[in-house]
């Protein structure tokens, strides 16, 4: 039996899917009947205002989102070099491999503490603590992805004697293109999160910073509108790149099949 592919949802599916969350969220803020425990969307949104015009919601929101660029692109270099030294090499992979599981189980909270303790109170340790977390599962990722490269494809570019770059271009890249998706999707959907965690335990800016600020002073509406607008961020990103490399890695497939 074929299975086929979902086609993703479309603008007018994720507005009507989003506005229905945000319908739900109205009726249990009006049968709480409590705003300090949860306010309302219109409540949020005067907060999201109100910090935005002071500016601060922007500079913490900014400082998070460059924690969770420059760790991104750490695990994802770092990431890609290992899955791809595991995926050639068998040996290599028997020995080290047991490392890497080691490290996809750490919990992530272990690292971050360990990593303040170690390297200090810093951005370094932040960032570091991040990637560190992430670097396993992009290695996992792309291991498996050169694992199930197309002998018979790598063969015939042998025979039309393609060069070097192109058979990367034309014949390796399209096949890992849906495992690097697979792995951006899934490493920024998490770094972000460890990224807040990071920012709450250590940090002086940010949005995790904010909202443990808020939260020690049980200020709900204002935890509610930087978990909101950094949500709203990562869901820009989840539809207006992230999905674009989906499609595209998913056509050299639909080009095979026809």
């Amino acid at each position: 039996m074929k299975i086929e592919t979902p086609d993703p949802p479309g603008p007018v599916t994720v507005a009507i899917s989003l506005g229905a969350l945000l319908a739900v969220w109205v009726v249990a803020a009006r049968l709480t009947a409590d705003p300090t425990i949860l306010p309302g969307p219109l409540a949020v949104w005067q907060v999201i205002l109100e910090e935005a015009a002071s500016g601060e919601l922007g500079r913490h929101v900014g400082a998070t989102l460059r924690r969770v660029a420059l760790a991104f692109a750490a695990a994802m270099a770092f990431g890609t070099a290992l899955g791809v030294a595991l995926g050639l090499s068998p040996r290599f992979d028997r020995w080290a491999g047991p490392w890497v599981t080691v490290a996809l189980n750490v919990p992530a909270l272990v690292v971050i503490v360990l990593c303040y303790l170690w390297i200090g109170l810093n951005e370094t340790a932040a960032i570091t603590a991040v990637a560190v977390n992430k670097t396993a599962m992009v290695a996992v990722i792309l291991r498996e992805g050169i694992r199930s490269l197309d002998p018979g494809a790598s063969e015939m570019a042998k025979v039309y004697r393609m060069s070097h770059i192109a058979r990367i271009r034309h014949v390796v890249l399209p096949q890992l293109w849906p495992f690097f998706s697979t792995a951006i999707r899934n490493g920024i959907a998490i770094i972000w999160k460890i990224v807040l965690v990071v920012e709450f335990l250590g940090r002086s800016d940010g949005v995790g910073f904010r909202i443990h600020l808020f939260f020690q002073l049980f200020e709900i509406d204002h935890v509610l509108a930087y978990s909101v607008t950094f949500i709203a961020v990562m869901l820009a990103f989840e539809y207006g790149v992230v999905r674009l490399l989906e499609t595209r890695s998913t056509r050299w497939r639909e080009a095979r099949a026809a």
